[in-house]
């Protein structure tokens, strides 16, 4: 990227200055694979990595759905967690059949079943493109500037990726728009499930123990890429090591961390702490409490809610850690300070202050706009980038009616003029979603859609004309029993030929819900309309001054936030001695027996409780790590300095959400499944024998081997 201005001496010398007084913090940072600090690892770890290794690492790392995982044999089988495949497992099971209850064991590859509309991509290229996208909006504002940015990014992505349905094209937006980044993936689009455990051997301890160490859980599970029919090659993948980590080795963390708001100026982390969070605490606890009701209607229930009920539950507990990090005063009192060093940095330039004039003040002036369109921009359309709140409580049929319509809507335009989820290049993904065979539940659907709109109406009032729109004279309780009871798109079918038909065939559909999306879609695109160019246009302009500010000040020296794309993070085997958070590093199946009660969520899966005498109670199960993770690194390898993979991250502590917002290494730990408890649980409790024989697993050999050398 072109830099135009430089720091003066003084800044430099005030920046190396901090630099050198944060040296605890010498771990920081979820990098890019094209800016990785080798140097500044190596002195910090004692290691020796190098180009080569990132390469090889990257290579190995796989994205899988809204997770990540890890390539660990040359015939595409690959390990991620087990919650990862939690859509999977419940869309290949019954009430009769429940794969989470029994685990999903099969013999041989040819068991191993197919994913519905499950894909995974691994990252192969990095093009800086940064120019191109930014000069597409110069001079425009508003919803004007966004779109023109989008088009551009939409026709880089077709330019260099074409029709070729093995390959993905996205132009990634990094430091808030100060970057873009042309990144370009290997797709696999046939994933199947190759082995599971039972559901409780992964979430033993429940959502009491949810974001917290000691852990005792096997959240592991085994996915293969499949090409043509025939499981994919791979030679490039880890390692496989079974041994027992040891407390204080270097590990290195690879996936796709969702999200992180590091670069958020104070004036925004206050909307974040006063309006976003609160919104999306308060309505995902009443759907918690919704499902924990229609869950407790029968065991069919239970079952059909699991799922969802996990993620909500998820998605809650961290809202609440990031809550707890925006009231803490001493933790805001830090990140005040770094915002201090940065803006004086920026005022002891003249040229640079100059060039970039006043981004502080802007984002400012946008706030009070953001907390007025934040509550109908999240519960009507979504997708603000700020919260978690989703359009219809998540529900796969209404997601699927949108799709239709939008879809139909915006293919009659050119691609350049579409929303820009419908771009030429973002069709394949919008197609593999709806037409991919999933179960649903007409019940669980009338319960997300019910919650959503008798929230909406809660929050944006009686009477909002939004709600008017949505409701009319119905009830929330009529009106989803109406929309579930009548529409027929569960059937993909249905769907794909709603699809393929185009507008004409959406308009003339009598089906309710595709009725009811078209009734309500001008008013939901006109609240876009007015965030775009009241919030994003204005925030998207500033953080890119912002960018190139902190580019001139500290150089290249900065990571991006996480925008879920690969990044490579590193830490040690550590526990913590804070108060709130003194935890060891390791736990043992040993300790799985001593914490084990019998009674739910304590109890112990019935095959790996079968499996007790086979099984060395000093196994280590779980460990912590110091690496620098958020929410979507769930099923990031770890791997240690020789690039062979030893476990695979699953969670973090309560203390650690603050990540969203900075970096703390006394209380940041990631929750990490050991590869050593993996094969155990293979060997000892599935009789997963070909696995072991393809990872090349059996630790008295592995352990003999590295001793001879």
């Amino acid at each position: 990227m072109r830099h135009m201005l430089f720091a003066s001496a003084a800044v430099l010398a005030f920046a190396a200055a901090s630099a050198a007084a944060s040296s605890a913090k010498a771990e920081e940072g979820m990098w890019t694979y094209d800016n990785f600090p080798i140097a500044r690892a190596n002195q910090t770890l004692g290691t020796n990595i190098d180009q080569a290794w990132l390469d090889r690492v990257r290579l190995s790392s796989v994205k899988f759905g809204g997770c990540s995982a890890g390539v660990i044999s040359a015939e595409g089988l690959v390990m991620t967690n087990n919650h990862c495949v939690s859509s999977c497992v419940a869309n290949l099971s019954t009430p009769q059949l429940q794969y989470n209850e029994t685990g999903f064991t099969p013999k041989s590859r040819e068991e191993e079943l197919q994913c519905p509309g499950a894909s995974a991509e691994i990252l192969t290229d990095i093009t800086d493109v940064t120019e191109r996208v930014q000069k597409s909006g110069a001079g425009l504002d508003g919803q004007a500037y966004t779109q023109a940015r989008e088009a551009e990014a939409g026709r880089i992505e077709t330019e260099n990726c074409g029709d070729d349905a093995k390959i993905r094209c996205q132009v990634v937006s990094l430091y808030r728009g100060g970057q873009f980044k042309l990144y370009k993936f290997r797709k696999y689009s046939d994933v199947r499930l190759a082995w599971a455990p039972e559901d409780r051997a992964a979430t033993f301890g429940g959502d009491l123990d949810n974001f917290s160490f000691p852990r005792f859980a096997i959240d592991a599970a085994f996915i293969r890429l499949y090409e043509d029919g025939k499981p994919a090659a791979t030679p490039t993948h880890f390692t496989w090591n079974p041994n027992k980590p040891t407390e204080g080795e270097p590990v290195f963390v690879t996936g796709n961390p969702g999200s992180t708001q590091r670069l958020l100026t104070q004036a925004q982390l206050m909307t974040i702490r006063d309006v976003v969070l609160p919104l999306d605490q308060l309505i995902a606890s009443e759907l918690r409490g919704r499902l924990i009701r229609y869950s407790e209607e029968g065991e069919d229930q239970a079952f059909i809610a699991m799922d969802p009920l996990s993620g909500v539950e998820n998605t809650y507990k961290r809202g609440r850690g990031r809550m707890a990090a925006l009231i803490d005063p001493a933790f805001m009192d830090q990140l005040a300070g770094q915002e201090t060093v940065f803006r004086r940095g920026v005022a002891e330039n003249e040229a640079l202050s100059a060039e970039v004039g006043d981004p502080w003040a802007v984002l400012t002036d946008v706030q009070p706009i953001a907390r007025e369109l934040y509550a109908p921009m999240a519960l009507l359309e979504g997708g603000t980038g700020m919260g978690t709140t989703s359009v219809a409580g998540g529900s796969p049929l209404f997601q699927w009616a949108r799709a239709i319509v939008r879809g139909a809507q915006e293919r009659a335009k050119p691609s350049d003029q579409r929303l820009a989820e419908f771009a030429d290049s973002r069709l394949p993904g919008v197609q593999s979603g709806l037409f991919a065979a999933r179960p649903t539940y007409p019940a669980l659907e009338q319960v997300r859609l019910e919650w959503w709109l008798s929230k909406t109406r809660e929050w944006l009032t009686v009477d909002s004309p939004h709600v008017r729109t949505l409701l009319g004279k119905e009830s929330p309780e009529g009106l989803s029993a109406r929309l579930v009871e009548g529409t027929k798109l569960a059937d993909p079918a249905v769907r794909r030929a709603l699809w393929e038909g185009g507008l004409p065939a959406v308009q003339a559909s009598t089906d309710p819900l595709i009725q009811y999306v078209l009734a309500i879609d001008a008013d939901a695109r006109a609240v876009r309309t007015d965030w775009e160019n009241r919030v994003q246009a204005p925030t998207d302009r500033a953080s890119e001054q912002l960018s190139a500010a902190r580019f001139a000040v500290f150089g290249d020296a900065v990571y991006p936030d996480a925008t879920g794309t690969l990044r490579l993070t590193y830490g040690r085997v550590e526990g913590t001695d804070v108060p709130g958070q003194r935890i060891p590093a390791f736990t043992t199946f040993a300790g799985l027996w001593d914490r084990a009660t019998g009674a739910e969520p304590f109890n112990v899966a019935p095959k790996l409780l079968a499996a007790r005498d086979r099984i060395d109670p000093n196994a280590v199960m779980n460990m912590a790590v110091s690496s620098d993770t958020i929410g979507g690194s769930s099923g990031s390898p770890a791997v240690n300095a020789k690039g062979e993979i030893i476990g695979a991250n699953f969670d973090s502590t309560v203390l650690t959400q603050r990540n969203a917002y900075g970096y703390d290494r006394n209380v940041n730990r990631s929750v990490i499944v050991t590869t050593q408890a993996v094969t155990t649980a293979l060997r000892d409790v599935y009789g997963m024998d070909h696995l072991i024989a393809e990872l090349g697993a059996d630790a008295p050999k592995a352990a003999s081997r590295r001793a001879r050398r």
